[in-house]
């Protein structure tokens, strides 16, 4: 987004107006990390600013009573006003989870067999005062922050192999795996040169932006930042005046809060130094191919796969901003006047760390899949994905193992606009090895898709990933407002977002209607979406196409149509006093 600045100062005229429209078009992820990044938005759109028409809850509303195309929460709730439920555990296999937050700390699971700080494993589950959940890139050094991508891992693993080969030489087999490291080699350079490019380019517009906003600050003295202000400016011929002013004008038409130069000032520095460390940890974690540091750290042996007792119960790590933004969607707590209103009631948030900024490791996502299993989850949110999953039988087995415990899998489709029946998406819903007489999909998986609070033909967010067969709905995943670490509250946007919106319409039904099994409530998420008609601009596409083109079901969640289903719904299996190792029940909303 910044090199569209740079361009534009490099000329002779400066068109503000189409350089704001320009900006603003441009949100697609591209070269960046489908999980944890959601959206890289910087400099001109603020914090993905939220829009003053559209609420904060939008994604929870409803198209025909509020106009927004949200899930119709009240809905859902107003009909089990007064049942019973059951407490749900929700695993959220993330980047871990600010456990002490002010809308979270009371919905946190805690796990009744430990004694908090012994340094004992009082449950004998071989993990050492997991409280809260675990942490499976930790270990007595600390946590794992930045780690590289699969793609980059690959390169390193076959360049000593094939650097130097003549590839006429080479056996039938030995070609193939050949193309796989030209393939690798040619992602991990390509993108290593894009993000040298892009610091670059974010740190001469540094300068450039913070130059123009002191300009601004000269000019308008003690007056308050208001439209009639700006519009009085004489910008001259400074394009770093002009670049300040429009931005000032764009964030008053979507932010009511900033209402001074220094606000705004603060909030251009903040996405500025996050833009940094984005292509930093790239150069300095992703693609970097020098030695990895991962096992003096979590002090476990990355390559050997059958590994399960190692990591620490630091369930925060260092940056939980993506973690505890999924979590709040799923269960901050409802109704307590403070931040926002999660999804899900009588639900407990169990944190399995395992994703680091960079790519997530299968051995510690199956891991973590069976970690949360094993302790009482029967939702587990997937936030997360890759292109490349050299372990991908051990994720498999994982996912198995979870079906045979009757736990559901809720997973982000991503948020490179591709089409995942093309392009490999990682984990994802088809076993690698078909079992005799089982089906090659896991049938207690769900793949979201991204939406918006927008109508026809803009419903699908133009970052998302679709597929019909391999994305099953869309969930909205736009200006999403959500908790962060340390009591705070942020607009956050992708797939990442979508995909916890479903996990606590998931939760709410298991709470509600524990007959049934994982199976059944995916049939009851996808046979109750609100199918959204006409034709829709699809991702990196010139041509429209229908949601039922690009997804399984053609729909958008909705909880009180899910409620509905779920209610005629003859359950498979008894109803059990908890989830897991949960608190018993309690009574539902006064809706």
């Amino acid at each position: 987004m910044l090199l569209i600045l740079h361009e534009y100062t490099t000329t002779n005229k400066l068109n503000m107006n189409l350089f704001i429209r320009q900006i603003l078009q441009m949100k697609k992820i591209s070269l960046l990390k489908p999980f944890l990044m959601c959206l890289l938005v910087m400099v001109v759109e603020i914090s993905i600013a939220q829009p003053a028409s559209t609420p904060k809850n939008w994604y929870q509303l409803d198209a025909y009573r509020d106009g927004f195309q949200g899930i119709s929460l009240a809905q859902a709730l107003s009909k089990v006003s007064g049942k019973k439920s059951k407490t749900v555990v929700v695993a959220v296999i993330d980047s871990g989870v600010d456990a002490e937050h002010e809308d979270l700390k009371s919905v946190m699971w805690t796990n009744p067999g430990e004694v908090p700080g012994n340094g004992v494993d009082d449950d004998h589950n071989g993990y050492i005062d997991d409280v809260h959940g675990w942490n499976f890139i930790g270990g007595k050094n600390g946590n794992v922050s930045g780690d590289s991508y699969e793609v980059t891992r690959l390169y390193v693993k076959l360049k000593p192999k094939y650097e130097n080969v003549d590839p006429s030489k080479l056996s039938k087999a030995d070609k193939k795996e050949y193309e796989t490291f030209l393939n690798c080699k040619s992602q991990v350079e390509s993108r290593r040169e894009a993000a040298e490019a892009n610091l670059a380019a974010i740190k001469f517009s540094e300068k450039f932006i913070l130059d123009g906003l002191e300009m601004l600050k000269s000019k308008m003295g003690d007056q308050p930042l208001t439209t009639e202000s700006i519009n009085n400016i004489d910008e001259g011929d400074s394009k770093s005046l002009s670049a300040a002013v429009a931005v000032a004008k764009n964030v008053l038409e979507s932010n009511e809060e900033i209402r001074s130069v220094d606000q705004l000032k603060k909030l251009v520095v903040g996405e500025i130094e996050e833009g940094k460390k984005q292509f930093s940890d790239e150069l300095n974690y992703a693609f970097n191919t020098a030695e990895d540091k991962r096992a003096d750290i979590v002090g476990d042996r990355p390559d050997n796969v059958n590994e399960k007792y190692y990591g620490n119960n630091d369930v925060e790590g260092p940056d939980a901003e993506h973690g505890t933004h999924v979590a709040g969607i799923i269960a901050a707590v409802r109704g307590n006047g403070i931040g926002m209103d999660g999804i899900a009631t009588n639900v407990k948030i169990m944190s399995v760390r395992c994703v680091p900024n960079g790519d997530e490791r299968d051995k510690d996502v199956a891991n973590a899949i069976r970690y949360a299993v094993d302790n009482g989850a029967s939702v587990i949110n997937m936030s997360f994905g890759k292109g490349f999953s050299p372990n991908k039988d051990l994720v498999d087995e994982a996912v198995r193992y979870a079906a045979s415990r009757d736990v559901l899998l809720v997973h982000a489709a991503g948020n490179s606009g591709a089409d995942n029946d093309q392009t490999a998406n990682f984990p994802n819903k088809y076993y690698l090895k078909k079992r005799f007489l089982h089906s090659n999909k896991a049938a207690n998986w769900v793949e979201v898709g991204a939406s918006t609070p927008f109508e026809t033909p803009n419903i699908v967010a133009d970052f998302s990933n679709y597929g019909k067969k391999g994305v099953d709905l869309f969930s909205p995943g736009v200006q999403i407002y959500s908790t962060i670490p340390n009591n705070e509250y942020r607009f956050l946007q992708g797939t990442s977002m979508a995909s916890p919106v479903v996990a606590g319409v998931a939760a709410l039904i298991r709470s509600y209607y524990p007959q049934l099994t994982a199976s059944q409530v995916r049939k009851v998420l996808l046979n109750s979406v609100t199918e959204v008609p006409g034709q829709m601009n699809v991702p990196n596409q010139s041509n429209r196409k229908s949601l039922k083109e690009i997804s399984v079901t053609g729909g958008v969640v909705n909880a009180a149509k899910a409620m509905d289903v779920a209610s005629k719904m003859k359950g498979r299996k008894k109803a059990t006093g908890t989830s897991g190792n949960a608190d018993g029940n309690s009574t539902g909303p006064k809706a």
